[in-house]
């Protein structure tokens, strides 16, 4: 007899969180070590050449500040990606990876109901996202007197840390819910990368177009906002419209797979 979703999906789940939890901390801490040559007066000089749209976009607006580089690159762009990547992964195969594989009747066919399979698979992916998101964490904080931006307080890594956490919950809500709703992996997946794209693009570039000005208001990036934990602690408002966010989602995805036919 099927005893918890949750620990069944965790257990399942373990070789990828341990892999996922290990590259994301070994890329952060990759990075941040790179931070001691781009703390010079000449590396700002070269930036200052590039059009401040595209630094804009990438973050790089302030790269020789430990917030500025950490925001820019572990925290700003490469950790959003892995992240969402990982819980995109994670979301799309709750629902949809295991209907198109042939094993959620299997699953629906124990004493459970379908609310709670989709519950106790969502609570898995935030316990896996907070794992991958603690040795990061863990990380960063070992390399930070080595990498030389030790003047961040541990409290401000941490906020960052819990706000990438957080994005990355969205994203994967966002794709549990769509697989909910139609069965499709592929489709899941694809609104992700649309969904992402569109919005991070939006937080960066919509503010400097009068008409999409208001675009920068619904992207989740905004609320997620990069490297400013690092400089001013955990914006609990911003955290609690993420959080938010993807609870709506995944009531969502409850009503999704509660009333659609997956021959059970």
């Amino acid at each position: 007899m099927l005893r918890s979703v949750f620990g069944k999906t965790l257990w399942g789940q373990r070789q990828g969180i341990v892999a996922w939890s290990i590259g994301l901390g070994a890329v952060g801490v990759l990075y941040a070590a790179f931070y001691p040559s781009m703390a010079n007066p000449d590396m700002q000089a070269a930036m200052d050449a590039f059009p401040p749209e595209m630094l804009d976009a990438l973050g790089f607006t302030d790269i020789t500040s430990p917030e500025g580089y950490l925001g820019g690159t572990t925290y700003g762009l490469l950790g959003p990606i892995l992240s969402i990547i990982y819980a995109t992964t994670l979301g799309s195969r709750a629902i949809a990876g295991e209907e198109e594989s042939g094993r959620l009747e299997l699953l629906l066919a124990h004493p459970v109901e379908r609310w709670q399979v989709v519950l106790q698979r969502s609570a898995a992916m935030l316990v896996a996202l907070v794992i991958a998101g603690a040795v990061l964490l863990l990380a960063m904080i070992a390399a930070a007197g080595p990498a030389q931006y030790d003047s961040i307080p541990t409290a401000n890594l941490a906020a960052a840390t819990v706000q990438l956490v957080l994005l990355a919950w969205l994203f994967g809500s966002l794709a549990l819910a769509v697989g909910a709703l139609s069965g499709s992996r592929g489709l899941a997946i694809g609104m992700v990368a649309l969904v992402g794209v569109a919005t991070y693009f939006a937080n960066t570039l919509g503010p400097s177009v009068d008409a999409l000005a208001w675009s920068r208001d619904v992207s989740p990036f905004h609320y997620y906002s990069g490297g400013a934990p690092l400089r001013e602690g955990w914006p609990a408002l911003d955290a609690a419209v993420l959080a938010a966010c993807s609870l709506v989602l995944t009531a969502v995805a409850v009503l999704g797979l509660e009333r659609r036919d997956v021959g059970v």
